[in-house]
């Protein structure tokens, strides 16, 4: 039987099935007379969900480095959170209930809050509030949990979903790979088991019904499915291609150190997109050569108050030393609309991807977008870091936002604070009025960053959240491939100015030959992105690339596209995984 789904961690992975079932906890509200007991109850199930939550996150730094085990601090700091742990003890003496009941309302008005939110990656930390929720629910109640950190044999984890802990936990040495009912890609568990390596599953609907224990099962995360109970001649083609795979990985590490340059001689700049400076171990680790988004906003969105001009230059601070000249693209703040703020009321909207965010609502808290240049200028001192202005539709924006800079300037001057006088400016091009009008905003700034996420869904009137339109979402569309070429001619019309890509276009393998052929001096990806491209861009000419971008640019719909890239890269003996 075969079950198609959603690839969330690539490689193939053949063992014997385990279904990981949760117990299902049935809560009553029930009328207490003493709540303050109540209270002594969920305070110590906290510190009892914080001292496992640490243990966990002691575990995933050792097993999987920094940069998950954060995932876990956050989880902790959910914990300490005044707004979460109130609002229990508040349900608890406002109504006089039990604290089952209380911990249950609280976590599931926060679930929905940010299961609510269009933005993929604040919908998908809804499974973190569900797995915390969970955890202090389970403490209260005396629940033990299965453990799957201590497998006795090879194993594929068959589950309704599985929460961030319950990856962290896994034993990689048994759990060869994991198949669930639900899941997206942007969640957490999705990004652990890519830093585990484990191939994964997701959204396959129904599979804990048609998996019973002891069944073998091959999780095949490049194709998306999970084939149970293979035949024979199944289970050999699969064994190939596992062996296949496992090859070209090892082929792709040994390019670590090398630079991404075509067989012709042209090199272009790979680097990673991060949230935190907890990300910069995997940009490193998979040779990328410095930062082409740092998504600011994620400081913003981990306190319970606007950070401080300090912290905010900690943070700026560490990446940039981190990286030791090399470049450092810090976006301002990417916030309102879909991703909110506690401490910053915002009006809701009917259509907040139109509405006011980012650059717009800098413009409006003008201290707010003054603190967090100030400590961007302060932290370029230390390396080489650049400036990127979001949601800019015209040059007009452009000048405000150059003015503003120029005033944090004067004010660190005036106090004799260093920082790089000559720190370049870029914006991100992501509404396409922007790109129809490159060559005028070309005059304002040392480079662009498209976006293409937001530059597909503007220019193409999709929404890329509606299941009912997102097969129209279309990275290779000729539109999308025209506006992209306008936008670097702009750039390359000056001496010294440069086009980077910032979108998960830069990071899909299918773009990668026309992207190059477009002239893209810069693809900034997801880390683990980072070496297929560069296999990509060292096995072919520029010349060669030109020459695809070129027919691309002359075919009609994005299928034609699509099709005439997967035979170049199959002449060219690539693979794509």
């Amino acid at each position: 039987m075969l079950k198609e789904g959603i690839v969330a961690s690539p490689g193939i992975a053949i063992a014997k099935a385990f279904v990981y079932e949760k117990v299902e906890l049935e809560v009553k509200e029930v009328k207490v007379e003493d709540p303050e007991a109540e209270v002594a109850r969920v305070k110590e199930a906290l510190d009892k969900s914080k001292a496992q939550i640490l243990a966990i996150k002691d575990k995933a730094a050792r097993d999987l480095g920094a940069e998950e085990a954060e995932i876990f601090e956050a989880h902790a700091m959910v914990l300490e959170d005044p707004e979460f742990v109130d609002s229990i003890t508040a349900e608890i003496k406002n109504n006089s209930i039990n604290a089952e009941a209380a911990v249950k309302t609280v976590t599931d008005r926060f679930f929905q809050i940010f299961d609510a939110m269009d933005d993929p990656y604040f919908s998908a930390r809804a499974a973190d509030i569900r797995d915390v929720g969970t955890r202090v629910l389970n403490n209260v109640m005396g629940v033990e949990t299965v453990d799957i950190s201590a497998l006795d044999e090879d194993t594929i984890i068959i589950a309704e979903d599985l929460a961030p802990s319950d990856t962290a936990q896994m034993d990689k040495a048994r759990v060869k790979g994991f198949a669930t009912n639900i899941g997206s890609r942007t969640s957490h568990t999705a990004i652990m088991a890519r830093s585990l390596e484990i191939p994964a599953v997701l959204g396959l609907g129904d599979i804990t019904s048609c998996v019973k224990n002891g069944d073998t099962v091959i999780v095949d995360g490049l194709k998306g499915v999970a084939v149970i109970n293979p035949d024979e001649a199944e289970l050999a083609d699969y064994k190939k291609q596992q062996a296949d795979y496992q090859a070209y990985m090892k082929e792709l590490g040994e390019l670590k150190g090398l630079k991404a340059e075509t067989k012709d001689g042209r090199v272009v700049e790979l680097v990673g997109n991060i949230g935190s400076p907890a990300d910069v171990d995997g940009v490193h680790k998979n040779g990328g050569n410095g930062v082409g988004l740092y998504r600011t906003e994620f400081l913003y969105m981990d306190s319970d108050e606007m950070p401080d001009e300090e912290k905010q230059f900690q943070a700026y601070k560490a990446v940039i030393e981190s990286f030791k000249g090399e470049p450092v693209i810090i976006r301002t703040l990417d916030i309102g609309g879909d991703k909110k703020l506690p401490y910053l009321p915002l009006e809701e909207e009917m259509n907040p991807f139109l509405g006011f965010r980012a650059i717009r609502l800098c413009f409006r808290e003008k201290d707010l977008f003054k603190t967090q240049l100030k400590a961007i200028l302060r932290a370029s001192a230390f390396g080489n870091a650049l400036i990127m202005f979001p949601m800019i539709s015209g040059v007009s924006e452009v000048r405000q936002a150059k003015a503003i800079l120029a005033e944090c300037m004067q004010e660190l001057d005036a106090a004799g604070i260093a920082y790089d006088k000559d720190i370049k400016i870029g914006v991100m091009i992501e509404i396409p009025s922007a790109a129809v009008t490159s060559d005028i905003i070309a005059k304002e700034v040392d480079f662009f960053s498209i976006g293409t996420n937001d530059l597909c869904q503007y220019t193409l009137a999709v929404d890329r959240m509606n299941q009912e339109v997102s097969y129209l979402y279309n990275p290779l569309h000729p539109a999308i491939l025209r506006l992209v070429k306008t936008v670097i001619e702009a750039s390359h019309s000056h001496e010294g100015k440069f086009t980077g890509m910032c979108g998960e276009m830069a990071g899909d393998p299918l773009a990668t030959l026309i992207l190059l052929g477009l002239g893209l001096d810069e693809f900034s990806m997801s880390a683990s992105s980072i070496p297929q491209v560069k296999k990509i861009i060292r096995s072919v000419s520029y010349e060669d690339a030109k020459a695809i971008a070129d027919a691309a640019l002359h075919l009609e719909t994005g299928e034609e596209v699509k099709a005439m890239v997967q035979e170049k890269i199959a002449e060219l003996g690539l693979k794509i995984v």
